[in-house]
């Protein structure tokens, strides 16, 4: 298996807003985008993404895992960023048609189907500065993925930031690609710095996220974890982590905490990021003004494996799902 991302399926699904109003959607061979240079996408960012997993089971059936919920979302980025707001049957269409024309081509469990919508801006117009783009063209991708953690979940290395923050607070919950840009620079100059591999924002001592995850603290019995506001992404892994956390008998307990708690915190518990590529991965060193700590004993705990296995049963077919996350293609 190729580089995580790079290696596509032979079509994609396409759909256009013109006139004010959303067009037929297609399924057409994957090929290069042709967008003016004046493209609104280009010059002021109008743009927003999605990214989930499809599995395809010994039954040779697709399940497509919280696609809906994604859905959701991804309309609620579109409103934050003054976009036109997909349709909601429109794009659960284009994704299960997708699915469903390239289901020969998802790598059994676990491997998977990872999908891409996004949507753009496509007004010509460079003066649109301070004006939504009232054109945009939606499209879904799909990339067949392996295993993230081929050998094994290896723990993970954080730099604490505690001055920097991760996006703005009226976009941190909207999935753009501006927050990942904005994170892009620090956590690169912190891997250079200190060899770690994530930076966890901390504005004014406020434990948020890391570039691309969600971060738990986790016990025996407790889960720590921020609540949910605008200033970071609302994580589907996240959610359903605490979800299935619940359903086994954990304390979820949704507070601020500041890295002065985070640091006793990882005396005692285990701590974690989540996210759909990694699913839930041990973090198992802090680096905060230039000092290492270790998270308990530096090692993946029991509990992150446990919450792990518990999620990924029920995508690859193990488990029963209770909580009608899937969706069969």
């Amino acid at each position: 298996m190729t580089t995580f991302g790079t290696q596509f399926c032979a079509s994609f699904a396409t759909a256009r807003f013109e006139d004010d109003a959303w067009q037929a959607h297609r399924i057409e061979p994957l090929a290069p985008l042709s967008l003016h240079p004046a493209a609104h996408v280009f010059h002021y960012a109008s743009t927003c993404f999605e990214g989930f997993k499809a599995y395809r089971w010994a039954d040779g059936k697709a399940r497509i895992f919280r696609l809906h919920d994604h859905v959701r979302r991804m309309q609620g980025s579109a409103e934050s960023l003054r976009l036109p707001i997909p349709d909601a049957d429109l794009l659960a269409a284009m994704v299960t048609e997708l699915v469903a024309a390239e289901v020969e081509q998802i790598p059994a469990p676990p491997s998977s189907l990872y999908l891409r919508p996004t949507l753009i801006g496509t007004l010509e117009n460079i003066g649109a500065a301070a004006s939504p783009s009232t054109t945009a063209l939606l499209y879904v991708l799909a990339s067949p993925v392996g295993d993230y953690f081929s050998g094994g979940a290896r723990p993970l290395k954080l730099l604490v930031d505690d001055q920097r923050a991760r996006s703005t607070e009226q976009l941190g919950s909207t999935k753009t690609g501006g927050n990942y840009a904005a994170a892009l620079g620090p956590t690169l100059d912190a891997k250079a710095r200190y060899g770690v591999d994530q930076v966890l924002f901390c504005p004014g001592g406020d434990v948020q996220e890391t570039g691309a995850s969600n971060f738990l603290l986790i016990s025996d019995n407790e889960i720590v974890t921020k609540p949910l506001d605008t200033s970071f992404l609302h994580g589907m892994t996240r959610a359903s982590i605490l979800t299935l956390a619940a359903d086994l008998g954990y304390k979820v307990n949704e507070r601020n905490f500041t890295v002065e708690e985070l640091l006793e915190y990882a005396k005692t518990h285990e701590a974690a990021l989540s996210g759909t590529a990694a699913c839930l991965s041990p973090v198992g060193t802090l680096v905060y003004r230039g000092e290492e700590v270790p998270v308990r004993d530096g090692e993946a705990g029991k509990n992150t494996d446990r919450l792990r296995d518990a999620l990924q049963d029920i995508q690859y077919g193990k488990a029963a799902d209770t909580h009608r996350w899937l969706t069969t293609v």
